[in-house]
């Protein structure tokens, strides 16, 4: 007598194409985090992470022009940049720098343990990155404080006295590029922290899991970024030489 079992639910012959896949594309369909569009939930990770990348390239084309204006305007105003550039705090600088490669850190353990079904540690490594974020925008609080006490402004309201080169618009050009530069990265921190406090409260709510971590590494993906762009920054503000 023959062993085999008989299916009882044969498919349904008027049934649409692929409609007969798998169990593991029925349960990815099941997935409240499933878009339609997407056929599975790699191929939605995978397109929502080439989107981030692209936006990020933006951004990177954003600054990489900024980054050009200041090296014309540094060659046409060398001997004032030097000396503008005095008068930033370099330890300030550097701590910030320290500052932001520790929030990339634990953005890094945040994401890992978002991987790997660990909610609170994922809370937990958030909200360090946010302090981080904090921290960082604290010191450039008392950094900016100092610049407007001493007149150190950017374009028409320079009012800064004692420059070893009078009347010369270079000293106002490099604290034009200052503020512009570093105000559009605080910016950039300030949605950081947003956008890194929305995971937060959804990763405290269970919602993370290694199914499903889209939203906690393509914010990973933007803060690497801003970090990146103050290792940048720093040098190039705080080391001229």
């Amino acid at each position: 007598m023959s062993s085999s079992t008989v299916d009882l639910h044969p498919p349904d012959p008027n049934a649409p194409h692929g409609a007969h896949g798998d169990v593991a594309a029925v349960h990815e369909h099941d997935d409240p985090h499933h878009q339609h569009h997407f056929t599975t939930m790699e191929q939605q990770f995978d397109t929502s992470k080439i989107g981030m990348w692209l936006f990020l390239a933006t951004e990177v084309l954003t600054f990489g022009g900024l980054f050009l204006g200041f090296g014309l305007m540094q060659n046409r105003y060398p001997q004032e940049f030097v000396e503008a550039h005095e008068h930033l705090q370099r330890p300030l600088g550097a701590l910030n720098t320290v500052v932001l490669l520790v929030s990339s850190f634990t953005m890094v353990l945040a994401v890992l343990a978002a991987r790997t079904n660990q909610p609170k540690k994922t809370v937990r490594y958030l909200l360090m990155t946010i302090a981080c974020a904090c921290i960082f925008l604290g010191v450039k609080y008392f950094e900016y404080s100092h610049k407007f006490e001493e007149g150190l402004l950017p374009g028409r309201f320079y009012s800064h006295h004692g420059d070893l080169i009078t009347g010369s618009h270079g000293y106002s050009t490099f604290f034009s590029f200052y503020f512009m530069m570093t105000g559009l990265h605080g910016i950039h921190i300030l949605a950081g922290i947003g956008l890194l406090s929305w995971i937060a409260v959804r990763a405290g709510r269970g919602e993370f899991s290694n199914a499903y971590y889209t939203p906690v590494d393509l914010v990973g993906l933007f803060w690497h970024l801003v970090d990146l762009i103050w290792i940048y920054l720093f040098p190039l503000y705080y080391l001229i030489t």
